[in-house]
């Protein structure tokens, strides 16, 4: 079975579902199989509640103070573990939660999200990969229609109520394709974050 939590880079990670609704070309589940002290990130079955709960008992959050969802899959398509098990790791660990989604959240669930993860969520990072749909596209190759649209929108309402926002980029884009991102983040009225590809 997959780790469900694992350490990497200081951080704790929790992996909560192999579900995902993009096929990025550049993702790191088509090169590894697990990443940092994780074996394995490729669940068998998806855990429940009840596991994720049960495995952040057994976990030593000594020194730690942010739980990152982030993990093989996109943990909104298993949006109520997400929420509840967000809930329990603040509520009786004390940990801040941070979210790196692809933003799809809302357009996968069929609804507006955003209220239920600002109740749990102190940070989300949101992958905007492309400054258009094009390019996104192209890049995520999102299984849903309407992607890049909802993702904007998904970032736009993160902005208004969660207390952290910010969009990544990877440096691999072209100078002026990456100026482009940082003005559509702004006008966003969130930040961007330019990561190194390795």
């Amino acid at each position: 079975m997959a780790d469900i939590l694992d350490t990497y880079n200081d951080q704790i990670y929790a992996n909560i579902t192999n579900k995902c609704n993009c096929r990025c070309t550049f993702c790191i589940r088509f090169l590894s199989n697990g990443l940092g002290d994780a074996e394995t990130l490729w669940h068998k079955v998806n855990p429940t509640l009840d596991e994720v709960k049960a495995t952040m008992d057994k976990f030593d959050f000594s020194g730690y103070k942010w739980l990152v969802f982030c993990g093989y899959g996109e943990p909104t398509c298993e949006l109520g573990v997400l929420l509840e098990a967000a809930r329990y790791a603040k509520e009786k660990y004390h940990l801040k939660i941070h979210l790196n989604t692809n933003g799809l959240g809302s357009l996968e669930n069929g609804h507006d999200i955003v209220p239920e993860l600002s109740e749990v969520l102190d940070a989300v990072s949101i992958s905007l990969n492309a400054p258009n749909a094009e390019l996104y596209n192209n890049v995520t190759r999102p299984t849903l229609p309407g992607a890049f649209e909802a993702m904007l929108s998904f970032t736009e309402e993160c902005g208004k109520s969660i207390p952290d926002v910010q969009m990544t980029i990877v440096d691999v884009l072209p100078l002026e394709q990456q100026e482009q991102c940082r003005k559509l983040a702004q006008k966003l009225g969130v930040r961007l974050r330019i990561r190194h590809y390795s």
